[in-house]
């Protein structure tokens, strides 16, 4: 594997910054290393703050029944009789539940052999002679954005692709699959759609803003037209970052290199990609029929809805696998890749092989975020910002921008949305209320906050996994690489997306229908 090179030896600062945080990053230990060591690290630091009482009192939001609850929150010691207990009991099962890892296997067996059969880079190949070159980084970071409607699909089978079509058209593959990493994590809340996370944050608003004005309600499309231009901005700002930021530290890929692909395509290779094609259509076609009736199995059963906690959605993430799988075996039936049942089976036993290191690496991951959260400490650190920031007697506007900032801050520390909502929601949203703003203002501003920072923490669910796909690529990369990478995105986002509001602001725009800046 290549050593990614630096190509113009004239650095100014923020790249000097950049190399220094890749450097430093890289130079820690191994990552399986080194998330054992930040699960040693919360372990000592759980007994500390719990030995010397390290408590939070607040307002939050019960996600269970949507009610406001005064609680005080201590920090748990994993060094006592039941952390030491937690910790033996619960290895397995937070490894097994460890949300990205069954995602990422089940897709896998149908992206795997996507790849392995050649469907992939034959469909990447057709691509390329009728898209331009200039409109992949928009068009990934783009596809990245519109993924958060489909759960957490767009990690799993956007990211690897976009490093394959960077290779293709002979761009660096780290810089596709940060451009479609940017798009999927850091634009988690824009959107041209309404998306699941939206009823979710409205309700916890809502129970919020009852501390104030008790028949006040915020509904899930009040964010819609702020979240519809924050999608056209992120995807402006992910493809600057690309183009001008990010690919230009990368050395150029060279073509020779073992996995680059070939833009040429034989006659029997054309003919199995039509098949496949047609496979992909007939799969498509019969989902969308079992979708019709009002009993269909992909409904749910008491609404009869297609996207509200319907199998359709909640089982997405086999029927991708499927939608991959179905037209790359019958692609490699037509070329003679796969002669027979064994050939298949051989193919998704080699699928699982190649994701070894990524399954080592989730269960230490899984270890350290668990303990975290059981700890309480990022629980704790919520509840005292929240407290000090509301407390500071600083105007409405300041204030505003300095709740985007610590929002970013705490999503390095707490990787849920919702969870953080709860927290934080029961604090600002009343306070900004008795400054004139609305709840609604409030959430626009969690939301900016909350995403931008999903790119360089850890403790963000697929962030073990976005190195793994780095290190196929470069070999040396590790989570040096891929902070330093994310960070250009994280700060230009947060710049963006807060100067966005700000106009919104100026301009007096209403966020949704209905749903204006003030109350």
């Amino acid at each position: 594997m290549k050593r990614i090179q630096k190509r113009n030896p004239q650095k100014n600062l923020f790249q000097h910054f950049l190399n220094g945080i890749e450097k430093i990053g890289n130079g820690l230990p191994h990552p399986i290393t080194l998330f054992a060591l930040l699960a040693l690290a919360v372990i000592l630091l759980s007994s500390v703050c719990a030995y010397f009482g390290v408590s939070a009192t607040g307002e939050t939001v019960n996600p269970s029944t949507m009610e406001l609850e005064t609680q005080t929150v201590s920090a748990v010691s994993l060094l006592t009789r039941e952390g030491l207990s937690y910790m033996l009991t619960s290895a397995v099962s937070n490894f097994t539940s460890f949300a990205p890892l069954g995602v990422v296997l089940v897709t896998m067996l149908g992206v795997g052999c996507a790849e392995g059969s050649g469907y992939l880079s034959a469909l990447i190949r057709r691509a390329i002679l009728s898209t331009p070159r200039k409109i992949i980084a928009p068009m990934l970071v783009f596809l990245g954005v519109m993924s958060n409607i489909a759960s957490d699909v767009g990690y799993v089978v956007l990211i690897p692709i976009g490093a394959v079509l960077f290779k293709a058209y002979g761009r660096h593959p780290i810089a596709g699959l940060a451009a479609a990493f940017a798009g999927v994590s850091g634009g988690f809340s824009a959107n041209l759609l309404i998306g699941t996370i939206d009823p979710m944050l409205a309700g916890i608003s809502t129970e919020a803003s009852h501390l104030v004005d008790p028949m006040y309600t915020v509904q899930a499309t009040d964010n819609w037209f702020f979240m519809i231009v924050s999608t056209v901005l992120i995807v402006v700002i992910g493809t600057f970052v690309t183009d001008h930021i990010v690919e230009p530290r990368l050395s150029p890929p060279d073509e020779t290199e073992s996995g680059f692909i070939s833009r040429e395509m034989s006659a029997l290779e054309r003919n199995a990609l039509r098949w496949a094609n047609g496979a992909l259509l007939a799969v498509l076609f019969l989902i969308a029929a079992c979708c019709i009736p009002d009993n269909s199995f992909l409904r749910n059963p008491q609404t009869g809805s297609l996207t509200e906690n319907a199998p359709l959605i909640n089982g997405l993430i086999p029927l991708i696998a499927v939608l991959f799988l179905v037209p790359s075996v019958v692609f490699g039936c037509v070329t003679q890749k796969y002669k027979n049942e064994k050939d298949i089976c051989s193919q998704l036993s080699e699928n699982m092989s190649s994701m070894g290191s990524y399954i080592a690496l989730s269960f230490f991951a899984a270890q350290f975020i668990s303990y975290f959260s059981y700890t309480k400490l990022g629980t704790v650190l919520a509840l005292k910002g929240a407290k000090w920031l509301g407390s500071a007697g600083l105007p409405g506007p300041v204030l505003m921008v300095l709740f985007i900032l610590f929002s970013a801050l705490i999503n390095l520390v707490m990787g849920s949305a919702s969870a953080k909502w709860t927290i934080l929601a029961p604090v600002f949203v009343p306070m900004f209320m008795l400054l004139g703003y609305s709840p609604q203002l409030t959430q626009v501003a969690y939301r900016i906050g909350d995403s931008c920072t999903n790119l360089i923490t850890p403790l963000m669910a697929y962030f073990s996994m976005v190195v793994v796909f780095a290190k196929k690529y470069d070999g040396a990369s590790g989570i040096g690489t891929i902070i330093s990478t994310m960070i250009p995105y994280c700060l230009f986002f947060l710049l963006g997306w807060s100067v966005l509001l700000i106009i919104w602001m100026l301009l007096g725009l209403p966020l949704g229908p209905g749903a204006g800046l003030l109350l």
